[in-house]
């Protein structure tokens, strides 16, 4: 085949010698360029076939990544829904009835709606589902107490110092068990002056780091709670009214970590911040009532220890430090401290959650 030959059928379809159709040509023709033209027409045909071919697969292509893809992966996202739905469960009393009769879907499914909302049950500070009662209102079982100080009247567990007898801090012990994670309900009342509160997570027998006042015998430490505290005192001074409801750490030397009205956080290697103010803390004051009862709570879980006070929020502190001696299963029980001074606590419950 002539040079002018090959650029004539190379013009002609404007492909190469290395396309299949091409060299068909090559190897067939041999004698004239009507053969040669001949052959150049079919293989234009076939490139355009081909070129037809491929342009259908292309839109092919495209349709099934724009279209049946999206559509496959639709289905199988919402095959699973329903696996995931199924798979969640509500605890049935936090349910709330439908604000409206369900319906019907355009599948035939149920819809239910949205649900009515619902103001919670009200705050009862007898209501006990799950407490367990821990003072019997009889005798001192299941406590350590010194008779000297404490004791049992009228159904009422009393702690009483006298003026003109100085005493250091004394507390009644609770031995019937040792919790970490816990909701605590009592009845509180102080009276005279003085102070104390609430121990929790706390433990005895460890040195007391005050000596007791001239002239009296050393601490006696069965009776001597170290740990956090849930504050009480009468309101003798601003100040100590002040202390009611916070959140103080008895006979170690974190002192007090979150005053009343506070949020504060301890983080591993920090001191405790300030996170949120609960409200202004005399103005909580006006929640304590004086020479009455007064309902007050613990609530503790993990490093979250929260004191409530006639059903408000008054201190709340968060220790995220898991090795403190905070966040340690301890005892229970109640201070009493300076003089004249008297406190008396019932209606003790316990609910446990370790």
């Amino acid at each position: 085949m002539s040079t002018a030959m090959r650029m004539r059928c190379r013009l002609h379809i404007q492909v190469d010698y290395r396309h299949p159709p091409i060299a068909l040509i090559h190897k067939a023709v041999t004698r004239d360029s009507i053969t040669l033209n001949s052959y150049c027409s079919r293989s234009v045909a076939i490139r355009r076939h081909e070129n037809t071919m491929f342009a259908s697969y292309r839109l092919y292509l495209r349709f099934v990544r724009q279209s049946v893809l999206p559509a496959a992966a639709l289905g199988i996202f919402f095959l699973a829904v329903p696996a995931v739905l199924m798979a969640q469960s509500v605890p049935p009393a936090l349910e709330s009835p439908a604000a409206r009769p369900p319906q019907v879907g355009p599948h035939g499914e149920k819809l239910l709606g949205m649900p009515k909302f619902h103001d919670p049950a009200p705050y009862d500070i007898d209501e006990h589902t799950g407490y367990k009662e821990i003072f019997d209102g009889r005798s001192f079982t299941g406590w350590d107490a010194d008779p000297n100080i404490w004791r049992v009247e009228d159904g009422v567990m009393v702690g009483e110092t006298l003026a003109g007898h100085p005493k250091g801090n004394n507390y009644v012990v609770y031995r019937g068990a040792k919790t970490r994670d816990f909701d605590l309900k009592l009845q509180m009342k102080i009276e005279k002056g003085g102070g104390g509160g609430i121990q929790y997570r706390s433990v005895t027998g460890i040195p007391w780091t005050r000596p007791q006042p001239a002239g009296l015998p050393p601490y006696d430490l069965k009776f001597m709670m170290t740990g956090p505290q849930a504050d009480f005192w009468f309101p003798v001074s601003a100040q100590s009214a002040s202390y009611t409801g916070q959140w103080y750490s008895e006979n170690t030397m974190q002192g007090i970590l979150a005053y009343r009205g506070q949020v504060t956080q301890a983080l591993p290697g920090q001191p405790n911040r300030l996170v949120a103010n609960i409200g202004d803390k005399q103005a909580l004051g006006g929640y304590v009532k004086v020479n009455e009862w007064n309902d007050y709570q613990i609530i503790a879980r993990g490093g979250v220890m929260m004191h409530i006070m006639n059903g408000q929020l008054m201190a709340v502190f968060i220790d995220d430090n898991q090795g403190s001696v905070n966040n340690q299963p301890g005892l229970i029980g109640f201070e009493i401290e300076s003089q004249p001074c008297k406190i008396s606590v019932r209606n003790i419950w316990l609910r446990r959650f370790d």
